[in-house]
């Protein structure tokens, strides 16, 4: 294998990979394996038929797509390697030569990972976020906690209240006709969950249980089902049932009951407490941000779109991951949502660039301040990783590897940067 590396504008690269003759007439011959008992040769029965046979009878080139992932794959990580570059991305490929007893040759274009040209970072001057725990802070709290312990009771005497759990019949006509998925009885409905299309809950206040009403809504334009999107449509609905929540007064005895205090003032004392500890916690997420964002700010660097778009697919993959273990698929999002792939991507592009940015430049203060991850703090965070996933220490190494301990200790000296550049920052 020979390789040349071309630097092109905006830290993109192109190896050009130049495979032996020999290397792919093996590639060849693997893809003939795979592929010999797709082929109907005459004379011979299925599958039997020598290589020399079938490229006589298609042509050489019906092997040619499996024997260049065959190359590819065994050239392209060497090639990468070889060429010393950082590389940020998936590699665009592009085919300059395939022929049977010739030479392979094939382009990779990548992502190289930018310098960093680091502003001010020093003593970066920005507004201290304040943890202040007010009366309405607590007071929310605890009506979070009411309204948790509250139940739910049926209502006979008014119409429907926003907030109110309805049971309806519903059935829905777009131009007259019904149409699939606009029927249903017993449907259970909370109003004021913007569970439905436009206003229709809105229009169900002030309804009597056994009322028979309209309402008339119109589906979105970018609604899933494309022969209901942007249509108006009339629903008619009938309330069968309708319960209100019953708040549990707020006194010592609700406090003995949701808590280890016997009275309500003592409660809302911990409570504050708690809220204290947490915004504090949140303060100082919101400084070391703010330290960083600035920091940023007075970086410059060139990113590659490339680099981007790699952090996107990052990104869609983790949601998609996160989606899953609640047992919603990520095609399933984008139908309830009616969100398209090239949407949600395009959504997350300037986080994707934001992530990006933050981590270039803190690996850049890494690099600029000599900061580097002592054994102390690698070994507390083994322990740390071995008491979360209830493992020994010597089980979480093993099965990280030395790559992954060596991302670890990457990881370990950018939250050092940042608690660097925190202590050096002016917050006031």
């Amino acid at each position: 294998m020979s390789l040349q590396v071309e630097k092109l504008e905006k830290n993109m690269a192109k190896l050009t990979v130049e495979v032996p003759a020999e290397q792919f007439e093996e590639a060849l011959k693997t893809s003939f394996k795979k592929n010999k008992n797709k082929f109907n040769i005459p004379g011979f029965r299925k599958g039997k038929a020598p290589q020399a046979m079938v490229e006589k009878m298609y042509g050489p080139a019906v092997l040619y797509e499996d024997a260049i992932d065959v190359v590819l794959d065994e050239t392209y990580q060497d090639a990468a390697k070889e060429s010393g570059l950082d590389i940020v991305s998936r590699p665009e490929i592009g085919i300059e030569q395939v022929e049977k007893g010739k030479a392979f040759i094939y382009t990779a274009t990548v992502a190289v990972k930018p310098e960093v040209t680091l502003g001010e970072y020093k003593g970066v001057e920005v507004e201290k976020a304040k943890p202040e725990v007010t009366d309405a802070d607590v007071e929310a709290e605890l009506k979070k906690v009411q309204d948790q312990n509250s139940r739910m009771i049926t209502v006979e005497d008014r119409p429907v209240a926003d907030g109110d759990q309805t049971v309806i019949d519903f059935e829905g006509f777009v131009d007259g006709e019904g149409f699939e998925g606009g029927k249903a009885e017993d449907y259970p409905l909370t109003i004021g969950s913007h569970s439905f299309i436009d206003t229709f809950e809105e229009q169900l206040i002030g309804k009597n249980i056994g009322e028979e009403t309209e309402v008339n809504v119109t589906f979105p334009e970018n609604y899933h089902a494309e022969e209901l999107a942007g249509k108006p449509a009339v629903f008619k609905v009938t309330v069968k049932e309708i319960k209100a929540k019953e708040l549990p007064e707020l006194n010592d005895e609700f406090a003995g009951e949701v808590s280890e205090f016997e009275t309500l003032d003592e409660y809302k004392a911990d409570i504050r407490a708690k809220l204290a500890e947490s915004k504090q916690k949140q303060a100082t997420t919101e400084n070391e941000n703010n330290v960083v964002d600035k920091v940023v700010a007075n970086a410059s660097m060139e990113i590659p779109d490339a680099m981007v778009d790699e952090q996107v697919r990052n990104m869609i993959n983790d949601t998609a991951r996160r989606m899953q273990s609640q047992g919603i698929t990520l095609e399933q999002y984008m139908q309830f949502t009616g969100m398209t792939m090239e949407q949600m991507q395009e959504q997350m592009r300037p986080q994707a660039v934001k992530r990006i940015q933050t981590r270039l430049v803190l690996e850049a203060v890494v690099k600029a301040e000599n900061i580097t991850v002592s054994d102390e703090a690698v070994e507390e965070e083994f322990k740390k990783m071995a008491e979360t996933y209830k493992m020994e220490v010597e089980q979480i190494k093993n099965i990280m590897g030395d790559a992954g301990v060596a991302q670890m200790k990457e990881d370990l000296a950018v939250q050092e940067a940042v608690d660097f550049l925190v202590a050096e920052a002016n917050l006031v």
